[in-house]
């Protein structure tokens, strides 16, 4: 299964090489034409929400991804939790590994 970019590629390649029009190709192909039409439109605040994650991934550093989700929202910006998370794998943030406790030394024992 091809991504929806590839699919307008390979449509366009072929239109090129063969010369025939978009529908037939799309016909043949099994491509809705608003598809092959669709121009993705990119998203205007991605840096400054990348930058507000990592910068409360650095300052809340045992928070998650769901829970820099929930100061985001608090924050007043309109954010699915799929799409922190999707910035938060693409940072490589991780939440640090919990330390065992050391403990008291144990007293009384001969």
């Amino acid at each position: 299964m091809l991504s929806p970019a590839r699919r307008r590629q390979a449509v366009s390649h072929v239109k090129a090489r063969l010369g025939q029009s978009e529908r037939r190709i799309c016909r043949a192909l099994g491509i809705s034409r608003s598809a092959v039409r669709y121009e993705p439109q990119p998203r205007v605040d991605e840096s400054a929400l990348t930058s507000c994650i990592v910068r409360l991934a650095g300052q809340y550093g045992r928070y998650g991804y769901r829970r820099v989700h929930a100061l985001l929202q608090s924050q007043g910006w309109q954010v699915s939790h799929g799409r922190v998370m999707r910035i938060w794998r693409c940072e490589g943030l991780k939440v640090p590994s919990k330390q065992p406790s050391q403990g008291s030394p144990a007293t009384g024992l001969p």
